[in-house]
């Protein structure tokens, strides 16, 4: 049962990265807030049937206590959100993805961890494969510069980076948060300590969605619901997905684990099948090099 909850999470994971592409336009300023307002809603609902339905006594203190962890996964989505304005999704995912070889650097830095030499080998083949993505940004197959502006391509190009960046120091933090020894989390137990900081991220969420939404009505941004059909889709995949992902790693995570990142892959292939995006040659070879990286990661700390 745990692979068929692995596969249905990979896929929901997959659309969602389709539909946040498919639902932000680059002419629309506040698109990217809009795609938050809607993932705090959804994630907002979620966590308060969670509540209902559940036999958990959460301290809402733990709003709090999880705050840091929380927004850095905030933080790190908004960038998401922003980048995939101007940058193909294909692009931006599997730069993204590299999150959890980020992570193990920093448990390396800070923790001191030891790490095999086939796990650097790992590493070794993304950074490759970033490097190569960044010099295909100067050629002038691509030319971003040309048709954003110099700046706005630079941060838009840097969004994925600095997802991979911040979603890497949450997952981080999480190895502190999620251990019973060391979490400031209140009112928890070996069986409910992942679910109470899952609703603590999703209520936040929730509360950050709230405030860019008053921002939005203060600015007098249009915010008209029956049009933001691709971005509350995407919401409810990506919620949808969080949940199953409970049910797949419950069963053999050694497993699960590589499955789930083909998310890039599977982000990949719809965005070219459905969104139509072109990437040069030269991306694509790169981009590969980044996938097998990461799926190489996946496997050898699965093992």
């Amino acid at each position: 049962m745990w692979l068929i909850f692995t596969l249905i999470t990979t896929l929901l994971w997959g659309a969602a990265e389709l539909f946040y592409k498919k639902g932000s336009h680059e002419e629309r300023k506040y698109d990217h807030l809009r795609v938050c307002v809607l993932v705090g809603a959804v994630m907002g609902i979620h966590a308060i049937l969670t509540l209902l339905t559940s036999d958990i006594s959460y301290n809402p203190m733990n709003l709090i206590a999880y705050l840091p962890v929380s927004l850095c996964y905030i933080v790190s989505m908004a960038c998401s959100f922003f980048g995939i304005r101007f940058i193909e999704e294909s692009l931006a995912d599997p730069i993204e993805n590299t999150a959890g070889a980020m992570c193990s650097i920093l448990c390396v830095i800070f923790l001191g961890e030891q790490i095999s030499p086939l796990v650097w080998c790992a590493i070794a083949v993304i950074v490759v494969g970033i490097i190569g993505v960044g010099y295909t940004e100067r050629s002038s197959e691509v030319d971003r510069t040309r048709k954003l502006g110099k700046k706005l391509a630079i941060v838009a190009f840097a969004m994925p980076f600095c997802y991979a960046f911040i979603d890497a120091l949450g997952s981080f933090l999480d190895i502190f948060f999620l251990e019973m020894e060391t979490s400031p989390l209140i009112g928890i137990t070996e069986e409910n300590i992942e679910l109470v900081a899952n609703i603590s991220y999703e209520l936040t969420f929730a509360i950050v969605g709230l405030i860019l939404f008053i921002f939005m009505k203060i600015k007098k941004v249009p915010f008209e619901l029956p049009k933001q059909k691709d971005k509350a889709i995407a919401a409810v995949c990506e919620t949808a997905g969080q949940l199953t992902y409970v049910y797949a790693m419950s069963g053999n995570g050694a497993i699960a684990a590589p499955i789930l990142s083909c998310v890039c892959v599977v982000s990949l292939l719809l965005s070219r099948i459905i969104l139509k995006e072109k990437l040069t040659k030269k991306q694509y070879v790169f981009i590969g090099i980044i996938i097998v990286g990461i799926l190489m990661l996946a496997v050898l700390e699965g093992e």
